[in-house]
């Protein structure tokens, strides 16, 4: 997609040294994991669920729900500055992609108007792999972050 946010770009050439690959694929990609095989489809552990490649915290345990669709579901972000909504025409369909605000990174799609018992009629189909879990009552896990890796010990020497 060719909408970015300020600073992005100059970040984004260490995304492949902070991710795996598989990560890499959907974050920075916009990629899409296999229903039913993410880590988090299915969990119902309460804490906050942060970006995997930024660390900011993205959703709450109880804005999650079971839709049954392979993916965890969300019925709301955390707060709406959190994420941000691009049009996706991509497949001949037409979809909201959801990104992370912080770090651009893709994360999924929202769905309005599908008949679920949530509080917004919205379906935040996010990727497991997009996500960190932080159990309520833990500290959320420190993410490294592409302006932190290493320096090359010849550069340093400079």
């Amino acid at each position: 997609m060719g909408n970015s946010l300020p600073g992005v770009g100059a970040i984004a050439k260490n995304w492949r040294e902070v991710l795996k690959p598989e990560e890499y694929a959907v974050l920075r990609e916009g990629g899409t994991e296999r229903a039913f095989s993410g880590e988090y489809w299915n969990t119902h552990t309460e804490g906050v669920y942060s970006c995997r490649a930024c660390g900011t915290e993205l959703f709450r345990s109880n804005q999650k729900f079971d839709s049954h669709c392979g993916w965890p579901s969300f019925f709301a972000p955390l707060a709406e500055d959190r994420v941000r909504y691009l049009e996706d025409t991509t497949f001949g369909m037409r979809r909201v992609e959801v990104r992370c605000a912080a770090c651009d990174s893709h994360l999924g799609h929202v769905f309005e108007g599908e008949g679920y018992p949530t509080p917004t009629d919205l379906r935040y189909c996010i990727n497991s792999v997009c996500l960190t879990l932080a159990p309520a009552g833990e500290a959320a896990p420190d993410k490294a972050q592409p302006g932190d890796t290493p320096v090359d010990e010849a550069e340093s020497a400079e």
